[in-house]
């Protein structure tokens, strides 16, 4: 089920919230937890049995890992999570290499469906069970709590990752306030807006440019077609981050912001720290910093950077693609570490800091759309310049610059220049008439488009 979707808009949130607010507080999680499963099972129902085990699997090594904090008991938990990921997301990827390896069909590929979200909860999971074995939490006793944590319906299928610690608290009681409903649904409007007004128009003219053959497009088209991913992947994830935040707000819930602007970054670590920030923290706290962080050496801490965003890249998808991007990521990191940054820092001309950033990210999209070998030839065909029978004039439509503008301007530049309105965005407390005119304008174009079946899923979800 999507959240832009008519079925999830207009029956499933509003019983979902209706009920919730009618039942007593005890009821209040099993309303949460029910709910969360119907979500889960709409497309997939077998799936949601898949989620139980892992849920349950869970449960039981927290409860024991408390007890004997023994590192094989957690590698025997590590291993059987990463197992049941790895066979539903790998399992074709590794065939695919040992049979490169032997230079025949040693085994043959498998039809597997990914189950929607696995990653997202895998690794939250996984955040639980070290925490516990860490002595950092305790192990939910409750099995129902720990089932809600990880199935609990706004952040379930693409994030933020969120980690137990984080909301045990919330979970065993939280608070409830009107602000908090009024400034969810202001979030989630929002977000909702982000996906359906920006990335899905700058998505169809996305997809007309980079399904071309390019032979037939100008370089100024490729790059345009790469911007407007560059665009899409933004407002995208980052409205699907803004709609589970704003979710959580409802039921009382207080997520971390996922998103910070990360097209405005002057570097590619800047970048990193305000992209998923989710998922970059998961990787620092469980992997970057127990492989040793930067503290045993800079040629240590090269190789444990080059690693983290290997894994990055592979958690993303399994081609060959996602490890060559995150690998990608891993060079300018280390680049930036050895010279690059100090660079940067000293340069008084700050936009030039911020066209190599966003050159380095748009040029990484690219790789992360589309296979290797189409990535390379795409590139080369945006830095040869060659023209071609379809030109940058000829795509650029009124309803394109108008859209493509808007995203421009407001992924970042408008808040930075504006930064009082920005504050007035994030306050919980703020409210005015001119926003809520605002607000429902956004919902009705939303519902417009939708009607017309003018949207496409979330990118993430697939991984």
């Amino acid at each position: 089920m999507l959240f832009s979707s008519m079925i999830f808009l207009w029956i499933f949130l509003p019983l979902v919230m209706l009920l919730y607010r009618i039942v007593p507080k005890p009821w209040k999680n099993g309303v949460l937890l029910f709910a969360s499963l119907i979500f889960y099972s709409w497309g997939e129902p077998k799936y949601v049995l898949l989620l139980i085990f892992s849920v349950t699997c869970n449960y039981f090594f927290g409860r024991i890992l408390e007890e004997h904090r023994h590192w094989l008991l957690l590698a025997a938990c590590v291993l059987v999570n990463l197992g049941m990921l790895g066979y539903f997301k790998y399992f074709n990827l590794s065939v695919r290499v040992l049979n490169m390896l032997c230079g025949r069909e040693v085994l043959g590929f498998r039809e597997i469906v990914l189950p929607l979200g696995i990653s997202f909860y895998t690794f939250q999971i996984l955040s639980y069970v070290i925490d516990v074995y860490r002595g950092e939490i305790k192990a939910q006793k409750h099995y129902g709590r720990l089932m809600l944590y990880v199935s609990f319906f706004p952040q379930l299928i693409a994030g933020p990752i969120v980690k137990y610690k984080d909301i045990a608290d919330q979970i065993g009681g939280r608070e409830h306030s009107e602000e908090k409903i009024f400034y969810g649904i202001r979030r989630f409007i929002y977000g909702l807006g982000k996906k359906v007004l920006i990335s899905n128009t700058v998505a169809y003219y996305a997809d007309l440019i980079i399904n071309q053959e390019l032979t037939q497009i100008s370089s100024g088209l490729a790059w345009l077609g790469a911007i407007l991913y560059t665009l899409q992947i933004y407002f995208d994830f980052s409205g699907y981050s803004d709609m589970a935040i704003g979710l959580g707000k409802i039921f009382g819930f207080n997520f971390q912001e996922n998103f910070r602007y990360p097209y405005l970054s002057c570097s590619i670590q800047e970048f990193w720290r305000r992209w998923h920030i989710s998922l970059s923290t998961w990787f620092k706290e469980y992997v970057y910093i127990p492989l040793g962080g930067n503290r045993r050496g800079a040629l240590r801490t090269y190789v444990n950077l080059v690693l983290v965003f290997f894994l990055t890249g592979l958690w993303h998808g399994a081609d060959f693609n996602f490890v060559i991007w995150g690998l990608y990521y891993g060079f300018f990191l280390v680049l930036e570490r050895l010279f690059l940054g100090a660079l940067l820092k000293k340069n008084r001309f700050k936009i030039l800091n911020h066209i190599y950033t966003m050159l380095v990210v748009t040029v990484g999209w690219v790789m992360f759309r589309m296979n290797f070998t189409q990535a390379i030839a795409y590139i080369k065909h945006m830095f040869c310049f060659e023209p071609g029978m379809n030109n940058l004039g000829n795509a650029l439509t009124f309803k394109l610059l108008l859209f493509a503008g808007l995203g421009c301007v407001l992924c970042g530049p408008l808040q930075k220049l504006a930064p009082r309105w920005e504050k007035k965005l994030y306050d919980p407390t703020y409210c005015s008439l001119w926003e809520m005119l605002l607000l429902l304008g956004i919902l009705f174009l939303c519902v417009v488009m939708l009607v017309s079946d003018m949207y496409n899923p979330f990118i993430y979800f697939r991984f």
